[in-house]
């Protein structure tokens, strides 16, 4: 069980802008990178939490470290 709540996508949108992110694309789906990473977040209230510690994993933070910038 991830050790994160499902959270808004805008929510994530600012936390991922605080960590260096940075949207270069919108749509159905937001598309974040940091110029290493390339992140997808859909347009839900709230995102699943499997699918959020999924994303979490693949820009390279912990969920710990995700959470401070919540």
């Amino acid at each position: 069980m991830p050790k994160l709540q499902g959270i808004n996508h805008q929510r994530a949108v600012n936390a991922f802008e605080k960590a260096g992110f940075w949207i270069a694309r919108q749509g159905k789906h937001i598309t974040m990178t940091d110029g290493d990473h390339i992140l997808t977040l859909p347009r839900a209230n709230p995102i699943n939490a499997y699918t959020m510690a999924s994303i979490i994993k693949g820009s390279g933070l912990s969920i710990e470290q995700f959470k401070s910038l919540l």
